[in-house]
């Protein structure tokens, strides 16, 4: 069930299922790209200050189930989320940018759709799910 959270004169609870792409679908987040493109969005989501509930990719693009407070500006969090990994990864693998032209990692686009607690375990599930369907 999704946690309720107490601000100064407010009650919330917030999540959000976010998805986006690799640029042209490429299929690079495998191995240790995989692995250290989780452990930057977990950095990413610690230095803004909201938490990834649930986090699976498939090899072009990434779900995410996040838990914000209402200050948090969806836009701005994807934002981060993107800017910064795309940036941290092509430090850690600089033979990624040779993999996609203009350098560029992610899409442009994305989806988001907010999360109720009674779809937050089926998201949860799903996002679980992805990995397999590889």
């Amino acid at each position: 069930m999704a946690q309720v959270h107490h601000g100064r004169g407010y009650i919330y609870s917030l999540q959000y299922h976010v998805v986006w792409c690799v640029k042209y679908r490429h299929k690079v987040l495998q191995g240790e790209i995989d692995t250290k493109l989780k452990e930057i969005l977990f950095e990413i989501a610690k230095e803004q200050g909201f938490e990834i509930i649930a986090m699976e990719t498939n090899q072009d693009h990434v779900h995410l189930l996040i838990d914000c407070s209402p200050q948090h500006y969806i836009p701005d969090l994807i934002k981060a989320l993107k800017g910064v990994s795309a940036r941290r990864l092509f430090q850690a693998f600089p033979e990624l940018k040779t993999k996609l032209w203009g350098g560029h990692l992610w899409n442009p686009s994305y989806f988001v759709a907010t999360v109720s607690e009674n779809t937050e375990e089926q998201i949860k599930e799903y996002i679980n799910s992805q990995k397999e369907k590889s």
